[in-house]
Order: C-alpha cells, then structure tokens, then sequence
C-alpha cells in the first residue's frame, strides 16, 4: 500500500473553507492510500513547526511528502518543508494553488526553483498553470484538474432566462465583489427588476463596506455571508446567471460547479480561465473591469435562449470530465509512479 504526508492548512474546525488537504484526504483514503495530514494549528508558526515535526516522525513511514503550494504566506510553508525533505532525502510533490503564483515565480525566482525542481513532479489544476510553469523551466510539470462530484449537482433545466444574478467567491478584493454591484447598477438600466445575490465569506473586503456601496448606487443586494456548498446550490435554484468579476484566478471550483448545475455564466477571462472553458461554447468571457460587456453577456442570455440553452448544456458537459470517477485515476497513477 502506498502512503502518503499532505502537508496543507487544515483549518476549517476554526472557521475556514475546506482546502485540498481536507477534500482530496479522504478520497484518496477510499482508493486504497494510506494518507497522514496535518497541520490544523491556527497560530501560523505552531503550524510550521508542526508540518516540520510531521515530515520528521512520518519519513520512514511514507513513500511521498505531498505539499500543497500557494503564493504568498503559504509559499513559506511549501519551501521550509520541500527543504527539510531534500534534507531527509525524502521525496515529494508540489500541488500547485493560487492565482497569483506567476508573481511568485517572477519575484521569487531563486526560491521557486528551490522547490519546483527538486520535486519529483509539480501537479498544476490547470493547463495554464502548467503552460505557465514550464515557462519558466519546470518541466516536470503535470495537469490534474479539480473535480467534483458531479451526482450532487442537479440540471437546472430552464427554457427561460431572467436578470436575478448570482455571485460566489469569498469577499476578497481579488474577487472584486464592487464590481458585480457596479453590473447590477447598469444592468438594471435594461432590465429594473434585477437582482445580485452575494454569496460568501469576508476576506479583505466587508459586507458592511459592500452593503454602503450598494446604498450609495442606489441598489439592493442579497448578502448570505457564509454558506455550504450544498445551501449555496439550493440556492442557484432560484436564480438565472452566474457571474464572476475576478481579476485574479486560476481554475475557480465555483465555475466548475456552476457549469455543473446549468447556470449561463460571465466571466472574466483572466488567469486559467481561458485554458478551462471555451468562450461562447462554455461560457461568455469578458476582459476584466468591463462593466458594460458583463452587461451585454446577460442581455444575450435573455435575449436568446435557444443559444442559452445550447452554452449551458455544453458546459454540462465539460463539468462531467471533471467528476472525481474521472479524475481520480490521474491521482491513482501519479502516486503509484
């Protein structure tokens, strides 16, 4: 049996969003791996300690050392335990995260070799992540995307289509949640009854803030703060398109599961958004901070429906490829490798 150390932050007991350390464990548990993890400390220096001790009393034990690897705070992470594991002369694997990893790799480009070419293979979620990684020389670089599973997602069969909107990111500033008020406002110039729901956990942006935004436009919109996968999919039940205004990303679970569900979505084309889903077949992109093309996306969405209808079934389709009975078997043959 092959055995494996994940090192993530494991933090949801104190409040966070589940990580891949915390969805991809248990599934790889199931498909026959025996999986240690950790760290759950919330202090962030006790949790690198931890991840050092953990590699340390776990070296004998396991066959891999899988580090999930972000850009910024947990970049630090990701390097300190890749190098303890050179040290232990101990195996192991970058599992990419972030968007915002190609500032790292141009800012911190001693650092990410440290890492990126000492592990045995780098998994990136996406092709642009890959693309861009063997870029910049990181050739052992392999694309494993996020998945989902996709009998929990219900079609949302619709021969119509009306102007109530939803968004799903936490309220990050990355995220640019102003910007979806700010499609709300012109939106409603086409169509007054429109509506934004907003759905989501504060980051470095406030509710509170977003609330006197909309105030000040004129505007009223839902805010649900936090909710589960499963309330926010219940939720999409009663709303028509999706939209998402990032500036920043790589390949968004929440379009993934979006597409799944059968929302026509908008979106920015940024990062490995372009690399996941084709335009005008999957989805409508737009260049980021455009207001008015979000606008004109939506209208066209009402306005045709039979195209509508033809977009939403494709991204359906899509979203199957990303079901874990499909993934899992890159998993499966990554590890026995």
């Amino acid at each position: 049996m092959k055995s494996i150390l994940y090192i993530g932050n494991q933090l949801t007991k104190h409040g966070y969003s589940p990580t891949s350390v915390d969805t991809l464990t248990p599934l790889l548990q199931k498909e026959g791996f025996k999986i240690y993890a950790g760290s759950s400390f919330k202090n962030i220096g006790l949790r690198f300690l931890h991840m050092i001790y953990l590699v340390f009393i776990y070296r004998k034990k396991v066959d891999v050392v899988m580090i999930d690897t972000y850009s910024t705070k947990a970049f630090w992470y990701a390097l300190l335990v890749s190098q303890f594991c050179r040290l232990l002369n101990k195996k192991y694997v970058s599992y990419l995260h972030g968007g915002k990893l190609e500032n790292r790799l141009n800012h911190s480009p001693f650092l990410s070799k440290l890492i990126f070419r000492n592990s045995c293979c780098n998994v990136a979620p996406s092709y642009f992540l890959q693309h861009l990684f063997c870029q910049h020389g990181f050739q052992k670089t392999i694309v494993i995307p996020n998945n989902i599973f996709i009998q929990n997602y219900s079609f949302l069969k619709k021969e119509n289509f009306s102007p109530n909107l939803l968004w799903v990111r936490s309220m990050a500033a990355i995220y640019q949640p102003k910007m979806a008020i700010d499609v709300l406002v012109e939106l409603k110039k086409v169509y007054p009854e429109a509506t934004l729901t907003m759905v989501g956990p504060e980051k470095d942006v406030t509710i509170a803030s977003l609330k006197q935004y909309a105030t000040e436009n004129n505007v009223e919109v839902v805010f649900t703060g936090r909710l589960s996968k499963q309330e926010w999919c219940a939720l999409a039940k009663t709303h028509d398109v999706f939209i998402n205004t990032t500036s920043i990303d790589n390949t968004p679970i929440t379009l993934i599961e979006a597409m799944a569900l059968g929302m026509p979505i908008v979106s920015t084309n940024v990062g490995g958004i372009p690399f996941m889903v084709e335009n005008h077949k999957h989805v409508k992109l737009v260049l980021p901070n455009q207001v008015i093309e979000f606008v004109k996306a939506i209208v066209e969405f009402i306005d045709n429906p039979d195209k509508t209808i033809t977009m939403v079934y494709n991204a359906r389709n899509l979203a199957e490829t990303m079901d874990w009975n499909e993934v899992k078997h890159l998993w499966i043959d990554l590890i026995k490798d």
